[in-house]
């Protein structure tokens, strides 16, 4: 059962009315077909109004849900044979940041990212999907093997951001995220990046430097998360809505200030909803952009990727 979010609540309601007909005209062979007519398509009014427009902290929420999928769900959904790798040969292997070889289609491609958990034992053991520095150092060594047997690479971020721990801080969380953000900068291989739901900070970006930049419909990709900007600004968590509104950190935001390269639609309602559609159509849209990349020589490939984060932050004022 989908677990409902509080602006979903009329939707619910409806659907339990129109249940009730069904059940009535059944159950007591009444003719019911107007009232069931009538409520589908209010029904469908409902939703369309909901869902068509969803306010970024709406779309925050669903960013957040518990039961939308998750890197690995997309790996299991949108590729074949994956192979996880393990271990960053420094300190150990980071289970909040699984990666590996898979095939998409008929193209071999490494795909790493971030993996939450559904319950609090999968939780702990992947750290809530904040990675720590090893997971990191792990991400960079397999794209560096990627790049040695010429195979692009698929990063999937899904993060509230990187482990702010003092373990994290010992081990130097941001050297390991410094160090990714310039080693994919010159990466030769095509590297896609794909914000399934959260795409927090640094957390995201250390894997995040990539050729292209495509976000879910629903995911959301900030500097910081909406209730952190809102205890800054307004000193108090609860303006989290107005936050998010003001920060421009949806897709369809991103898209407009060129920040992303593409959103790639989910099924209504979110990605929750419909695993399979959702994997779908993240499988489609990264197939299409290998398609444009694959026959880019190498300094064609990189000079393209320095220019789109060089043009990042771009002002002309009046």
């Amino acid at each position: 059962m989908i677990q409902l979010l509080e602006f979903e609540k009329p939707i619910a309601e409806m659907e339990r009315e129109l249940e009730k007909l069904r059940a009535k005209s059944d159950s007591q062979n009444i003719d019911l077909s107007s009232q069931i007519t009538e409520m589908e398509e209010k029904l469908s009014l409902t939703r369309n109004e909901i869902y068509y427009n969803l306010s970024p902290w709406q779309r925050v929420q669903i960013a957040r849900h518990v039961q939308r999928p998750y890197m690995l769900d997309y790996v299991s959904l949108a590729f074949t044979d994956f192979v996880e790798l393990h271990g960053d040969r420094h300190i150990g292997d980071d289970k909040s940041m699984p990666g590996g070889f898979a095939m998409l289609g008929e193209q071999k491609v490494m795909v790493i990212g971030h993996q939450k958990g559904r319950d609090t034992k999968e939780n702990l053991l992947r750290n809530f999907g904040s990675a720590h520095p090893e997971g990191y150092r792990k991400a960079i060594r397999l794209m560096r093997m990627a790049e040695k047997f010429n195979i692009p690479i698929v990063c999937l971020i899904d993060t509230p951001g990187a482990f702010p721990g003092i373990g994290a801080e010992e081990r130097n969380i941001a050297e390991a995220i410094a160090y990714n953000l310039r080693e994919m900068m010159l990466i030769k291989v095509p590297i896609i990046a794909v914000v399934l739901g959260e795409g927090g900070s640094g957390g995201a970006l250390g894997i995040g430097v990539a050729d292209r930049v495509l976000m879910m419909e629903n995911a959301y990709y900030s500097v910081i998360s909406p209730e952190g900007c809102a205890a800054i600004l307004w000193k108090h968590r609860k303006h989290a809505p107005e936050a998010a509104e003001a920060m421009k950190i949806a897709a369809p935001d991103l898209k407009k200030l060129n920040l992303i390269d593409g959103v790639i639609p989910e099924p209504v309602g979110g990605a929750h909803h419909d695993h399979a559609a959702a994997a779908l159509a993240l499988r489609a849209s990264v197939a299409s952009q290998l398609q444009e990349l694959l026959p880019l020589p190498a300094d064609q490939l990189l000079q393209q990727r320095y220019a789109k984060f060089r043009q990042y932050g771009d002002w002309q004022g009046k």
